[in-house]
């Protein structure tokens, strides 16, 4: 499923980028209508080297769907708040749900912060996330900070197959797990 069309007049979009393989099929749909602005903000991404990985990942990709993507450093003890308590929610749970929101308050903060009117991620072409919750939350997230969320599940229309593919085709990295340290456990 493409993205839903913005207000009237949105050209322009903050897309929140979890990691490459999301973003190489999520940022091409996206620019089908939208002029798109990658945001990098992961603070729930561990261990270190695995978010410098990540992040190499899709600045790489940058190199091959060329999109100008900016970052934000930190939110670590922001993140580690946002998820005590939840440490042992299984994946899909309401860790996830608190990660995702943390993430997505600041995405919508930093379009606020940069004079773009609309936001969204790509965290919906994974099949691990609910697309309805992502979206249920940016919707919220947005309203709070006064920015349009543009909704879309990028899974339909064999999104994340067609992620795989791209990935593959240009060798770029692509983890086996969220990102957050509590996914790891078996």
């Amino acid at each position: 499923m493409k993205p839903k069309e913005g207000p009237a007049g949105v050209k322009n979009v903050l897309l929140h980028i979890c990691c490459a393989p999301d973003a190489s099929y999520g940022v091409p749909a996206m620019q089908e209508k939208y002029r798109v602005t990658g945001f990098f903000f992961n603070p729930n991404i561990q261990p270190g080297e695995e978010y410098d990985r990540r992040l190499s990942a899709t600045l790489r990709l940058t190199e091959h769907s060329p999109f100008h993507l900016v970052g934000a450093p930190g939110g670590e003890e922001e993140w580690e708040e946002a998820v005590r308590g939840l440490e042992n929610e299984p994946e899909r749970g309401h860790r996830c749900e608190a990660c995702i929101r943390m993430r997505l308050s600041r995405t919508a903060a930093e379009a606020k912060s940069l004079g773009i009117p609309a936001f969204s991620t790509v965290l919906t072409v994974s099949p691990k996330k609910d697309a309805a919750m992502v979206n249920r939350i940016g919707r919220e997230e947005g309203e709070k900070a006064g920015v349009a969320f543009l909704e879309a599940n990028l899974k339909k229309n064999d999104g994340f197959r067609k992620s795989v593919e791209i990935t593959k085709r240009l060798g770029i990295y692509r983890q086996n797990y969220c990102g957050c340290r509590y996914s790891l456990r078996p």
